[in-house]
C-alpha cells in the first residue's frame, strides 16, 4: 500500500469516526427533546393538582377547543374542583385547555407551553404572561392563531365572571404579533362571530 493510499485510508476513518460522534450526539438531542413534553406533561398535572381546592364541590366547566376546519369554536364540558380566587381559576383554565380536548378537538395550546403567571387587573384584564420556550405558541396561520387565542380567551370569560378581556404577554413582555398574523397588542373580548356549535 503506498503512503498516499495509507494517508488516504485515514484520512476516510477519521471522518467516519466524526460522523459517528456527531450522529451519536444528535440522536441523544433528539431523545431528549421528545421526553420534553412528557415531563411538561408530567409538570402540569402536578400543578392542576395543586391549584384544586380541598375539598370543593365540583363545577362545570365549559371550554372551548378549535377546530380548523370548520373554523368555528367547539364547547366541551368538563368538571373541575374550581379554586377560590379568580387569579388560581385563571391558572386551572388555562391548564385544563394545555390538558387537550377529551373529544379529540384541536388544541389551542403546545404540550410544552408555560403559564409563568396570570394576574387580574381591576378592569377585567386577565394578563397571560407565558413563557418564550413555548413559542410558536399557536400553529401558523391567520385563521388557525386566531381560534387558539378566542379559545382561551372565550373559556375564561365564559366561567370566570370577572374576567372581561385577556391580554397576553411573553416573558413578561408585550409583542406585536406571533408569526406576523394576530395582533397582539390589545387585550381581546370574546368573539361571538365563532359561535361554537354543541358536539
Amino acid at each position: 500500500m503506498t503512503s498516499r493510499a495509507k494517508l488516504l485510508t485515514v484520512l476516510v476513518l477519521v471522518i467516519v469516526a466524526a460522523g459517528a460522534l456527531y450522529l451519536n450526539a444528535l440522536m441523544h438531542r433528539l431523545r431528549s427533546e421528545r421526553a420534553q413534553p412528557t415531563e411538561a406533561s408530567a409538570r402540569t398535572k402536578l400543578a392542576e393538582a395543586s391549584l384544586h381546592a380541598q375539598n370543593a364541590p365540583q363545577e362545570s366547566v365549559t371550554l372551548f377547543f378549535p377546530s380548523n376546519d370548520q373554523g368555528v369554536l367547539l364547547q366541551e364540558t368538563r368538571q373541575l374542583s374550581l379554586a377560590a380566587s379568580d387569579t388560581d381559576r385563571i391558572r386551572q383554565i388555562f391548564l385544563a385547555l394545555l390538558e387537550g380536548s377529551a373529544q379529540g378537538h384541536g388544541a389551542p395550546i403546545p404540550a410544552g407551553a408555560e403559564l409563568r403567571s396570570a394576574f387580574l387587573a381591576a378592569d377585567g384584564t386577565a394578563y397571560l404572561d407565558l413563557a418564550a420556550g413555548a413559542l410558536p405558541l399557536f400553529e401558523p396561520g391567520i385563521g388557525t392563531e386566531t381560534l387558539a387565542v378566542y379559545s382561551i380567551v372565550d373559556s375564561m370569560c365564559y366561567n370566570i365572571p370577572s374576567v372581561k378581556r385577556v391580554k397576553f404577554l411573553i416573558q413578561g413582555q408585550e409583542v406585536e404579533t406571533l408569526d406576523g398574523h394576530v395582533d397582539l397588542t390589545e387585550a381581546f373580548v370574546p368573539d361571538t362571530s365563532l359561535k361554537p356549535s354543541t358536539p
